[in-house]
């Protein structure tokens, strides 16, 4: 068995396969993630690791402000929100967020939805967040909590578990800032105040097992990319025992997983 995380834990490949795996959800969890962060009328927001633009798309839509900008690692990401976007105080491009082209102090805000916890060095991205912040600004991100509050993606994960003794099942469980208390001591220690850790709930609806399991099938994201790495054989097993929890005894059909974000702000000092 391996003992070694990978360095990098999402797979960028389909922003038509990444909607259907996460867009859905992000959409659903990003206006609980800006009122939790606050937002007002003629900010400037930044969109750290914007996907296919759930939360980009989100903010215009909570306040009047005066621009948003989205950065993302993956070009198809970034080409898939700059083709949806019609927004002109929007723009997005291809950036690290480790490594952010801002000049200091650009921004009132900075966000970051569900992408920190597939980083590495995820605590780079909080201090380049910090940066790029002008002081009395605040600084806010979300990560699933992958251990304990996300059981649609545990059922598969503790089945190739068991199941697959070469699994990263142990690294895609336990992911960067979702450690308790974890998120608001890296705020801390990147010398933001007034930090605030909490939990947000959505539910993720799936109409049947297809709905459910076909969007791992894709390779996208760190489970997509085990899945479709299987072997026709071992895929198949694992298929046929994720339906069996999916279903549980009962009719293929609708399931509704509650589904946690363990969320998190700070302040810029000054």
């Amino acid at each position: 068995m391996s003992t070694t995380p990978p360095a990098s834990a999402f797979t960028a490949l389909d922003p038509d396969a990444y909607d259907q795996l996460m867009g859905r959800w992000s959409r659903r969890l990003a206006p609980l993630l800006i009122g939790f962060g606050g937002i007002a009328d003629g900010e400037r927001v930044l969109d750290v690791g914007c996907g296919t633009g759930s939360l980009t798309f989100a903010l215009p839509e909570a306040a009047k402000v005066a621009a948003v900008e989205a950065v993302d690692f993956a070009a198809v990401y970034v080409a898939r929100t700059q083709a949806r976007n019609t927004d002109p105080r929007i723009t997005v491009r291809e950036a690290d967020a480790r490594d952010l082209p801002f000049a200091t102090g650009s921004f009132d805000r900075a966000y970051s939805q569900l992408v920190l916890h597939h980083m590495p060095q995820a605590e780079r991205a909080v201090t380049e967040m910090r940066r790029v912040v002008r002081p009395g600004g605040t600084v806010t991100a979300a990560v699933w909590d992958a251990f304990g509050g996300s059981q649609n993606f545990r059922i598969m994960w503790d089945i190739a578990g068991v199941i697959d003794p070469e699994s990263p099942a142990p690294f895609a469980l336990l992911r960067p800032l979702t450690a308790p208390g974890e998120m608001a001591a890296t705020w801390k220690e990147a010398g933001l105040v007034d930090v605030v850790q909490t939990d947000l709930l959505i539910r993720m609806d799936f109409a049947c097992f297809d709905d459910f399991w076909s969007p791992l099938l894709s390779g996208e994201g760190p489970a997509g990319k085990y899945v479709a790495g299987l072997t026709e054989d071992r895929r198949a097993t694992l298929t046929g025992l994720v339906r069996r929890a999916y279903l549980s005894n009962r009719p293929d059909g609708p399931r509704s997983f509650p589904t946690i974000a363990i969320a998190c702000r700070g302040t810029v000092p000054g």
